[in-house]
């Protein structure tokens, strides 16, 4: 079915735009705040916006469960933050401090970090703790990642 639109929570404002997804790799731009509608970064999860990015996007939303004091999160980081930049049109990326988010983090049972899990839907598709390097990561999230 072409030009079926998909529906995408903003980056920058939160609002859900509705999208063909055929315009993902247009870098289309959010009807509200005239910004990019896709992150080429990881967006900053809250205990306040996080249930909106994994239930109102069409695209499979990763996340990273992380805390500053973690080191193998810290070293992770750069790595999650090029492997979004480079699949922006097939998944928002979302990163989570444990720390400063514990309802969200304590309400999926976040045991260890980084633990990184892939929603689709609002419903947890996949779940792996500890940090990858960037080929395993990009292989973990081929094999895991649902397609829109």
């Amino acid at each position: 079915m072409t030009n079926s639109p998909i529906q995408i929570v903003c980056q920058s404002c939160h609002t859900k735009n509705r999208l063909p997804k055929e315009k993902l790799s247009d870098k289309p731009l959010c009807g509200k705040c005239g910004n990019p509608v896709l992150a080429t970064h990881p967006i900053v999860g809250s205990d306040a916006n996080f249930r909106r990015y994994i239930t109102e996007n069409a695209l499979p939303v990763v996340v990273d469960f992380w805390a500053s004091w973690c080191g193998p999160c810290q070293q992770f980081a750069p790595i999650f933050e090029q492997v979004a930049g480079e699949m922006s049109t097939q998944a928002c990326f979302v990163k989570l401090d444990t720390e400063k988010n514990q309802m969200i983090a304590g309400g999926y049972n976040i045991r260890s970090i980084p633990t990184l899990m892939i929603f689709h839907h609002g419903k947890e598709v996949a779940r792996l703790s500890g940090a990858l390097p960037k080929a395993q990561f990009k292989q973990w999230l081929a094999q895991n990642l649902p397609t829109i």
